[in-house]
């Protein structure tokens, strides 16, 4: 038996909406087994610039290895971080 789902409220403004699914559960208005994939190929994902120290041996070879790969190597830093963290 499917559950039954409430209205979604009007929002007088964006702000209200989010204060509004911050603290209500989606799954009670929305079924998310009638959901459809979106795909939204020019979306980019927000970036966060660090401050990072490194001994200089370590970005010297760090360097040398996105220079023989041809990729600037804070490109090579992102991928060798997301490898690690999914254990590639």
């Amino acid at each position: 038996m499917k559950k039954q789902l409430k209205s979604i409220p009007q929002f007088t403004n964006e702000k209200e909406e989010q204060l509004f699914w911050e603290q209500n559960d989606s799954s009670d208005y929305l079924d998310w087994n009638e959901a459809n994939k979106v795909v939204m190929p020019n979306l980019k994902p927000t970036t966060k610039t660090i401050s990072l120290r490194l001994p200089q041996h370590l970005l010297d070879s760090i360097k040398s290895a996105a220079h023989s790969r041809d990729v600037p190597y804070q490109s090579l830093i992102k991928v060798w971080l997301q490898e690690k963290l999914h254990g590639h």
